[in-house]
């Protein structure tokens, strides 16, 4: 238990592994236990997160710092710490990894041991990519994440699974390859080191800057995903089991909004001013084309697949605003979605598992017959669509409000976004729950079930919770977004005509070289 909590970050990286191992080596006719075994690691690791966060001190700076030599000849290093921002998004990993297990006890009832091990083994690449300071182990952490969703969805998805697995794999693997060729080239610029902290501190090149930004932010942008990259995520989804969804839509759509919030924008800071425009454009029109096309859906899952592409526009246009509301916003916006469309896709997960089908016409009325579940639903509803009081409002108001100041036509655009979000959310809530049942199998179905509440209970305090009182969240990525802005904005150090002292512009940790 000391080595535990001596080495906590690397132990919550890599309890996940522990318990994979416990479960290959139970017999497969033991399916319970191989459910309780998940749970129970996947629990245990969201309280190690929570013993990181009592001992977080929000400096700005990296935290839990370990460092072990891992491939010396080439100057790579197992080299891990957590910042604000990088401590939300392990939590927030944390905490919907045991939900989508509990929530899958009933709907996966084949190879239920591949299916448990592939979950662990995603959540121990997840905490992984959000806590690495090597590139190359984020890479890593980034590529082990691809394998077990692939199978996610291969194995366990709707009919068209194989597809939508292949068309993921597809797009995220050219992503990776331009992004490992951009690693390779930078790495080699810095003098040989993976070290993020090293590379901040380099001055790369103008076209350099361009074209290595170029090749992240594609990456990142399939990740997120952007318009024009956008067109696989839909089809993930929809085929998706419901973990598989809550996870991807919680957790793996951030890793890309992370990866421009760690590496491409702090990086490549003049790349950012040429491309701001462009990348601002893209994210307004993600915000409207995703609410728009997701209006026009007649399956209720793939119409919160296309919810996600517009709420993730707000999370791009705040981060690009380069305003410190805005990006504070942004990344609070990153746990919002997580929260509340995962509770979306885990409660049409729960009606499919009633009604086998997705499809809205199918439905009508049944708030009458799942009254508990309708409630639930209408609540997380009011949330993803940014009621006051509720999680979503303070990310979005964070963003649009700080976006004005800075990027004010931009900003006026997305608010339609909100309009739009309302329409297609509470139209879609109107003809699934409401009105005549006109469908005689709507007629007997069963409300809630315990473990039901279990699942969804968590998920409802924390909606309340960061909407009622935000100020802990943002206190604790307040510091850290202001290091990311320092390090964005530091456009005059690599100004040809910059003076000897430009380089106090950088935060004080990558003067020190903290964490070489």
């Amino acid at each position: 238990m000391n080595w535990i909590y001596a080495h906590l970050l690397t132990s919550i990286i890599f309890l996940p592994l522990v318990g994979l191992l416990v479960t290959l080596a139970i017999p497969s006719r033991y399916e319970k236990t191989i459910r309780v075994v998940s749970i129970v690691t996947s629990s245990f690791v969201l309280l190690l997160v929570g013993k990181l966060w009592g001992g977080f001190a929000g400096s700005g700076e990296f935290e839990f710092v370990e460092i072990a030599s891992w491939i010396p000849s080439v100057q790579i290093f197992y080299r891990v710490g957590a910042d604000g921002v990088s401590l939300l998004l392990m939590a927030l990993t944390a905490f919907l990894v045991p939900i989508s297990i509990l929530a899958s006890w009933r709907e996966i009832n084949r190879s239920v041991k591949a299916f448990h091990a592939l979950i662990l083994l995603l959540e121990t690449g997840m905490l992984g990519v959000f806590a690495s300071l090597d590139v190359f182990l984020f890479y890593v952490f980034w590529e082990v994440v691809l394998i077990p969703m692939y199978f996610l969805i291969g194995m366990w998805g709707s009919k068209d699974r194989i597809r939508a697995a292949l068309k993921f794999f597809i797009f995220t693997m050219a992503g990776s390859v331009l992004m490992l060729a951009a690693i390779l080239y930078s790495s080699n610029a810095a003098g040989g080191s993976f070290d993020v902290v090293a590379w901040y501190a380099h001055k790369f090149g103008l076209t350099e800057q361009f074209l290595l930004f170029g090749a992240f932010a594609v990456a990142f942008a399939i990740k997120v995903p952007m318009v024009p990259f956008h067109t696989w995520l839909p089809d993930a989804h929809t085929e998706a089991p419901t973990a598989g969804s809550v996870i991807l839509a919680g957790v793996l759509l951030k890793m890309g909004t992370y990866g421009f919030y760690r590496f491409a924008m702090p990086l490549f800071p003049m790349a950012v001013i040429k491309f701001a425009p462009l990348m601002l454009t893209l994210s307004v029109i993600g915000i409207v084309y995703g609410g728009l096309v997701a209006m026009v859906q007649p399956d209720v899952k793939r119409l919160v697949a296309y919810s996600s592409i517009s709420h993730l526009g707000f999370v791009m246009l705040g981060l690009f605003s380069l305003d410190p509301q805005a990006v504070e916003g942004a990344v609070l916006q990153m746990v919002n979605h997580g929260i509340s469309t995962g509770a979306l896709f885990l409660m049409v997960g729960m009606l499919y598992e009633r009604r086998h089908t997705r499809m809205i016409s199918d439905y009508g009325g049944v708030a009458r017959t799942l009254p508990v579940l309708t409630a639930v639903f209408v609540l997380i509803t009011f949330s993803s669509i940014g009621l006051p009081g509720l999680n979503n409002f303070v990310g979005e108001f964070m963003v649009l409000l700080g976006s004005f100041q800075t990027r004010t036509i931009y900003s006026a655009v997305s608010i339609s976004g909100v309009v739009i979000s309302a329409i297609y959310m509470l139209w879609m809530v109107q003809r699934v729950f409401f009105g005549e049942i006109t469908n005689e199998e709507n007629v007997k179905l069963p409300d809630l079930r315990v473990r039901e509440y279990w699942v969804l209970a968590p998920i409802i305090i924390l909606v309340f919770a960061i909407g009622v009182w935000p100020r802990p969240w943002i206190t604790a990525i307040e510091r850290s977004s202001n290091t990311f802005l320092g390090l964005t904005k530091r456009v005059e150090i690599f100004s040809p005509t910059a003076s000897k002292g430009a380089e106090n512009a950088f935060p004080s940790f990558v003067r020190r070289g903290e964490g070489r």
